[in-house]
């Protein structure tokens, strides 16, 4: 199998490298929300030559352990927002359903263009709260008081419970089925819409934000990890590597991401949708990144 996937590998050498990239990958996700699927589809496919299909499959995997890996630690440590969590996931759910619906009707370099241009548009959003230390203590709307969304969480960098409070509710709502049907159409995750829409339109803190997509992206990569296995998209030579570097770095990447400050966490949120909002710029134009 190893020879089929990448034949120039010896056997081993193939593995533990997947396991070390995927260990980096999995530092990253859980910092960040992302999963890990940015970091391990790339290296894949230009790297190691490996098919997209395959690659995808792997991916899939790959969030699904980052968020198994990185979920437990946050929720056990008061940092995920299970509630806003809950209500979000509905809005990705259909918003992915109806994407799956309009995926072969609207043309697919279209998409890619309005991906990459509301990711750049996130991250000038975000850039310009690149020196917050925390988000500014907002008065919660009415559905936020309604579902009771308001927490707090430890801040070990600031040494200290922060307090916040979840507002224009509706909007991240909205924000979110723009996620789901984007990742519908497109086949992505979305962990790179979701954390934006918390931090900026929800005033969610960053370190909320990320954790909290962290358990979302696990919900909605599961949800479509049968379909790719029933498909022979998920090989698990490939995938089974993947995943235990992801959880590894998962769980050391939950330990870090407690430890920095804020703006870190955003100045390296900031680069990495730039460079999938360059990926997906370059794939519009016909340039395959993935």
């Amino acid at each position: 199998m190893t020879s089929l996937l990448h034949p120039a590998s010896s056997a081993g050498t193939f593995e533990l490298f997947l396991l070390l990239v995927s260990g980096g990958a999995g530092v990253i996700g859980a910092i960040l929300g992302l999963g890990g699927g940015v970091i391990i589809v790339p290296i894949l496919t230009l790297g190691l030559g490996i098919n997209i299909r395959y690659a995808i499959g792997a991916s899939i995997v790959s969030v699904i352990a980052t968020s198994s890996g990185a979920a437990a630690t946050y929720v056990k440590d008061h940092v995920t927002n299970i509630r806003v969590a809950m209500l979000l996931e509905v809005a990705t759910s259909v918003g992915a359903l109806v994407g799956a619906l309009l995926s072969t009707h609207l043309p697919e370099q279209f998409l890619y263009v309005i991906f990459s241009g509301i990711l750049l548009y996130s991250a000038w959003i975000m850039m310009k709260k690149r020196h917050d230390a925390i988000a500014p203590l907002s008065d919660a709307d009415y559905w936020s008081r309604r579902f009771r969304l308001s927490s707090s969480y430890p801040d070990r960098a600031l040494g200290r419970e922060v307090s916040y409070a979840v507002t224009h509710v509706p909007l991240g709502f909205s924000l979110m089925l723009g996620a789901g049907v984007i990742s519908g159409l497109l086949g992505i995750g979305s962990g790179g819409l979701k954390v934006p829409a918390m931090d900026s339109a929800m005033k969610l803190p960053i370190k909320v934000s990320s954790a909290t997509s962290n358990f979302m992206i696990g919900v909605t990569a599961a949800a479509s990890a049968g379909a790719y296995y029933m498909r022979g998209d998920i090989l698990p030579l490939l995938a089974a590597p993947v995943a235990l570097g992801v959880l590894a770095g998962s769980w050391l990447g939950t330990h870090i991401m407690m430890r920095l400050h804020s703006q870190k966490i955003r100045a390296m949120f900031i680069f990495f949708l730039l460079i999938i909002a360059i990926q997906m710029g370059l794939r519009a134009f016909g340039v395959q990144v993935r």
